[in-house]
Formats: structure tokens, sequence, C-alpha cells
């Protein structure tokens, strides 16, 4: 079995041209988009996160949708240029705009929707704020915007069959954010963990910093050949991309923390914390500065 999908592999084209999306094949069946290093607040045109699609015998999942109506439009046809099976589910791995707005297109097809049982109550929690900051975010690509929750909200684990091969599903204690889901194909082994993990691009906390390093050491015992991060390409490496997430995140806690210690303003924390990870990630100067003024006033009452 594993031998023919390898096999497989070696026939199919490395990369899928779907206008203008373009498509990775990282796997048999495992199909990937990329999206740019561009920051939310500036016109990004929802296109910054990782989404794309498996297929199995039976239909597809899709995972992530990306961060507007048009996006998710732009998905839907790379998967009609891969297959016509029935779009069985849509898989959120949480609840950022950037990674959920694109649900929309694929309501007609009636998949199941899947999140992390949080993710309902987030969506309805940051409703207005996100269709209110949506036009700013991506303009009229954000047309006919909508949060759609999960159909199927998944607690723990669980798992999902597409036919000829399993997903693994796992939802997760608050970490990037308090409705992170990783899937998890066992069939090529290929974990997707949507923003658990970045590569490239400086991580982003909206959830507890201190539980996203608890959860990055049960990453570490995931034994995948293939890992699709949130934001970054592909990797082999799973353990030492998670090294370089965690060395951030563990110098951004020391030195807010020590900043505290020392009677240093907020202010001053924004401005100096994390200074020698400066080199090592993409967009660093605005994304260092929001996670240093979230963490701050929650580590002035540890």
């Amino acid at each position: 079995m594993l031998k023919s999908w390898l096999m497989s592999l070696l026939l199919l084209p490395a990369i899928v041209c779907a206008d203008p999306l373009s498509i990775e094949v990282v796997a048999p069946g495992i199909y990937v988009h990329h999206g740019k290093h561009l920051d939310i607040n500036t016109d990004y045109g929802g296109d910054i996160c990782n989404i794309g699609f498996i297929v199995g015998n039976r239909g597809v999942a899709v995972i992530d949708t990306g961060g507007s109506p048009k996006i998710g439009r732009e998905l839907h046809d790379a998967i009609r240029k891969v297959t016509k099976l029935p779009i069985l589910y849509v898989i959120n791995t949480h609840v950022h705009p950037d990674h959920v707005f694109g649900n929309v297109a694929f309501k007609a097809d009636h998949p199941a929707f899947v999140g992390h049982a949080n993710l309902a109550g987030m969506m309805v929690q940051r409703h207005d704020v996100y269709l209110r900051n949506q036009v700013g975010w991506t303009g009229a690509d954000g047309a006919g915007s909508e949060l759609i929750p999960p159909t199927i909200p998944v607690v723990a684990a669980t798992s999902i069959d597409l036919g000829g091969r399993s997903l693994q599903l796992t939802a997760y204690p608050p970490a990037h954010s308090t409705s992170d889901l990783t899937v998890f194909d066992e069939t090529t082994r290929t974990l997707w963990t949507g923003d658990l993990l970045f590569i490239e691009r400086t991580p982003s906390v909206d959830g507890d910093l201190k539980g996203w390093l608890q959860v990055i050491e049960q990453l570490h015992n995931i034994k995948a050949l293939h890992t699709v991060p949130g934001h970054g390409p592909v990797t082999a490496d799973l353990q030492g991309a998670l090294d370089n997430e965690r060395r951030y995140l563990t110098v951004l806690l020391t030195d807010v923390r020590a900043d505290i210690k020392q009677g240093k303003s907020m202010e001053q924390a924004i401005g100096s914390a994390a200074q020698s990870e400066k080199d090592s990630w993409v967009l660093f100067d605005v994304v260092n500065r929001r996670n240093a003024a979230n963490l701050y006033p929650l580590l002035e009452w540890e």
C-alpha cells in the first residue's frame, strides 16, 4: 500500500496551477496553497495563511479556507481542477479571520463544518469586530463575508474517514488561540498544525503563551513526515521548526517578565522584548510589538 502511494507521488506534478492560486502537492492526496507574508492590517487581501485540501476515495476535506469569500472561491476552483469528488468536510484550525472567511464559498456543497469545541463561541464573541474590520482587511474581496460555525465540534479528539484515509483531529487547550485544532493524515503522516506552528513568520500570540509552550511539547511527540504550518513552508523537520518557535516564545516570555520585575512600563517592554530574535523572523517589528502588548498586562498579575 505504501509503495503504491509513493509511486503515485512520483507521477504527480510538483505544482498544480489554479489561477491565481498555486497548489503544492505535498504528498499523494495532500494539496497546499501558501499564503503571503503580509500583515493583516495592511489591506492583506485575505491570502496570508496556508490553506488546502485532502482527497480520499470517498471525498474531500478542506483545511482552512482563507480570509475572504474570493480566496475561498479560488480554493474551491482549485479543488475542482483536481477532483470532482464531493467536498465532505471543511475544517477550521482556529478562529482567526485569515483562516475562516472563505468558508462561505463551500456552503453550496453542504459539507460538515468542523472545528474546536470553543470555535463557535469565539466566532460569536468576535463576529462584530471581524465583520467591521473585514472591509479594511480585504476590500471588495470581502463582500459576502460571514462566519460559519462548526456543525461538528471537537472537544478532545476525533477521526473522520475520507475513504481509504483517516484524519485524526485533536483539540488543544488555549495556546496560539483558544480554539486550536490539528489534523493528522495517517496515510501520508502529514500534520496540519494551523497556527500552533509558524515557520519564517513571527509567531502571533492571541491565547495563552505558557499554554502554547506546553502544547509545543505535545506536538514534539507526533511522528510526522510532512508538516503544514499555519504560515510558512511545509517542512520535513517538525522538531526543528518547533524548537525555533519555542525559542522565540520563551525569549518573549522571559524578557517581558524581566521588564515587569525591573519596573519598566508597558511601552518600554514593547520596544525591548525579544529583540534578540529580530533577525530570525518575518514581520517581526509589527507582530512582536503586538505580542508584548498582549502579554504585559497578563504577566503583571502572575
